[in-house]
């Protein structure tokens, strides 16, 4: 009975595809993250289950959406335990033990190796064992170069204190976590008390585009003097982050420009820095140097479209990516100019991609629809339908900024919202496929009558 029960288990595990497999992994960090903050040493005054797994989850998932303010609410242990949630869940628990296992010499099988593929977004099984190299090299590469260019600003303000302080932010930024631990400021303030300062926003800035870029782009990227060449992924990605940073930074200025509750206090430099350094974090990176809560209702539909883009595939954003809005965007184009391919610089887009991005787009704005709705029926009357819809989208694409509906949710609408982040890290269809039975590897072909439906 003992040996079957042990097939019975092995043959489940065998079954299991990779999307399953990310998805418990990610599920298993949040409660192991949950009991570390639970831990007496680990808060200042105690905190409830609700506040500790909403704060497991939001780390992990690398979104920054907060119930407690995270200096004023943890001690050093317990923010080194968010610090530990935001490095395993930005690179992913998934990556992490593959690239231990090639350290330690171990065989990956096939399994193995798609699994890895699937957790960084690589394209096939055999490139994600040299992937897995670079996305370790990269990350601790930018946080440990980023860490360093901010303890030039936080070490002669806080002393050594600062050096924590930079280490955090270096990690929280290129994670695109959103997190800080400045609330010795004053609880929740974000970056508020650095909107002057420019080499502080220009240092995080570097750091959250690198980790939004994908490590499929920076692999390619650092391999161009051998091969002369870069794929149509790496290229969209980054004319599409050029265009989003610069263009998100234009909308953001111009409409809030003369908003004396925002930016229309500063001077035009001022105003400009703090535009570009909130289309950068509206790419999934949840920091915030102006007061959002004061920001206009276009501003915020804007910021809403920005983030429910968010970053390239395969790093450490979140939204529905660039790609998949570019693939959106050029078959729109397509269509409307006749053709029967969606086509970019040149190359055809194969219909199963363009039927991917469709789905995740449709899934994912599903999504949002119902958090947005659950968050307006269950906070506070204050809450406007916009400021329900800015939140869950803030949390849906991993963001993190808010205008402050967090803290009056009640506990059906938290609980929501941390699903929501769940789905957003793991990724909506990826989630629906790990919650589907069977392996959706094993296609079914069926030839079958044509259908005609007249749309538009």
């Amino acid at each position: 009975m003992k040996r079957a029960g042990s097939a019975r288990a092995a043959k489940a595990r065998r079954s299991r595809v990779p999307t399953q497999t990310i998805a418990i992994s990610f599920a298993l960090l949040i409660l192991i993250g949950t009991a570390l903050l639970l831990l007496p040493w680990s808060t200042r005054r105690g905190i409830s289950v609700l506040d500790a797994l909403f704060t497991a989850t939001s780390a992990a998932c690398v979104t920054g959406l907060v119930a407690v303010d995270t200096y004023t609410a943890f001690t050093g242990f317990g923010q080194a335990v968010v610090l530990g949630l935001i490095q395993i869940g930005g690179l992913g628990l998934v990556t992490l033990t593959s690239f231990l296992g090639l350290r330690m010499r171990r065989r990956m099988g096939f399994r193995s190796l798609q699994l890895a593929s699937e957790s960084i977004s690589a394209p096939g099984a055999v490139e994600a064992r040299r992937l897995l190299g670079t996305v370790i090299k990269v990350a601790f590469a930018c946080e440990g170069v980023g860490a360093l260019a901010l303890c030039a600003a936080f070490v002669p303000e806080y002393g050594a204190e600062g050096v924590w302080i930079a280490v955090f932010l270096a990690v929280s930024a290129f994670c695109n976590a959103g997190f800080d631990i400045l609330g010795r400021i004053a609880p929740y303030t974000s970056l508020t008390a650095y909107t002057g300062n420019w080499y502080v926003q220009g240092v995080l800035i570097a750091l959250i585009v690198s980790g939004g870029l994908g490590f499929l782009v920076w692999q390619e990227l650092a391999a161009l003097r051998r091969t002369k060449r870069i794929s149509l992924h790496t290229e969209v990605v980054l004319v599409f982050t050029v265009l989003l940073l610069l263009g998100g930074a234009a909308g953001f200025a111009a409409l809030e420009w003369s908003n004396p509750g925002t930016i229309g206090g500063m001077s035009a430099g001022d105003k400009l820095m703090a535009s570009l350094f909130q289309s950068a974090s509206a790419r999934t990176a949840g920091f915030n140097t102006v007061d959002l809560a004061a920001t206009n209702q276009l501003t915020r539909l804007f910021l809403c479209i920005l983030m429910f883009i968010g970053a390239a595939p395969g790093g450490t954003g979140g939204g529905i990516k660039v790609t998949t809005f570019s693939v959106l965007a050029v078959t729109v184009l397509s269509v409307a100019r006749g053709r029967e391919d969606a086509v970019i610089f040149g190359r055809r887009i194969p219909k199963r991609t363009v039927y991917r991005a469709m789905a995740i787009a449709l899934l994912s704005l599903a999504a949002v629809m119902v958090a947005s709705v659950t968050m307006f029926f269950n906070t506070s009357a204050a809450v406007t339908e916009m400021d329900s819809l800015f939140e869950s989208v803030s949390a849906f694409a991993t963001v993190g900024v808010s205008i402050g509906v967090t803290a009056t949710m009640n506990h059906a609408a938290r609980i929501v919202t941390m699903i929501t982040m769940f789905a957003g890290r793991v990724g909506p269809v990826s989630l629906a496929i790990s919650l589907a039975t069977g392996d959706s590897s094993k296609q079914v072909w069926e030839v079958l009558p044509e259908g005609r439906i007249t749309v538009g």
